[in-house]
């Protein structure tokens, strides 16, 4: 399989499900809401939008699997299965605040290969896959080259339903808020990891994430030459629900930091 070709055909899919969510936002309504659970938002747009994804996925390895956040297919695969959000901010969407993306990777047995995000409002693109340059609608990209926590920018996310680590959480807040240049809460994590891929931010960190939220960016920012570790340090973030985004240069004073609370 040639990963570079395959990573542009999932950009074109993922701008398919963009112009859908981008159409439907024009005419959406208060009461297509649904809820999956505590302040756990879903519409019929983020299903459509899924579908579309998934349709045109299966034609490009029609063996593959599925992984998706509104579970519009069960099918699994042996070797490759593809991890998919199709609407990463949703309660954004929702309320008419302007970044939410598409978010799409791919998954050969254990290893991530391809990733793609698609910040909708902006219409830019961030993609990368395994052995390549990580871009943004087709041009290179590349972490900052930011030395320390001090002079770098942070992006975060809140916890929504699951509260028991709150107090922790807003004293590492607190620490971080007076240590950096500031701090930001974009509500997509895939847009933060593709925003610490080009540069804007230094570093991202959350805790209670699913796999579809996070595993496109993941393969963006190690492909642009930063850094993913979970809060113990280690490689694996898919499946441990928190995790650390960094350009490389401001883990280890970061994680110092994040181990304090956590």
């Amino acid at each position: 399989m040639h990963l570079e070709n395959l990573t542009k055909q999932v950009v074109d899919i993922a701008k398919q499900a963009g112009d859908f969510i981008r159409q439907e936002r024009k005419s959406f309504s208060p009461d297509k809401i649904e809820y999956k659970g505590l302040n756990d938002l879903v519409s019929y747009v983020d299903k459509g939008a899924e579908k579309i994804i998934v349709a045109g996925l299966e034609k490009l390895l029609p063996e593959s699997g599925f992984i998706t956040e509104e579970k519009t297919t069960t099918k699994t695969g042996e070797r490759y299965n593809w991890i998919i959000d199709p609407l990463d901010g949703t309660t954004n969407f929702i309320h008419g605040l302007p970044t939410y993306s598409v978010s799409i990777a791919l998954r050969e047995y254990d290893e991530l290969v391809v990733g793609v995000v698609y910040e909708i409002n902006l219409d830019e693109c961030f993609y990368a896959c395994k052995g390549s340059p990580a871009y943004l609608n087709g041009h290179p990209i590349k972490v900052s080259g930011v030395p320390t926590v001090g002079g770098s920018l942070i992006a975060t996310g809140f916890p929504y339903y699951d509260f028991g680590k709150q107090v922790a959480y807003i004293e590492l807040f607190t620490e971080l808020m007076r240590s950096c240049h500031g701090l930001r809460r974009l509500g997509s994590a895939a847009v933060d990891l593709a925003y610490t891929a080009c540069g804007r931010f230094e570093a991202f960190y959350e805790y209670n994430l699913n796999a579809w939220d996070i595993a496109a960016g993941v393969v963006i920012v190690r492909q642009a030459g930063g850094e993913v570790v979970n809060f113990k340090g280690g490689s694996e973030v898919l499946n441990t629900r928190e995790l650390l985004a960094t350009n490389g240069k401001i883990t280890q004073e970061t994680l110092g930091i994040i181990q304090k609370y956590f």
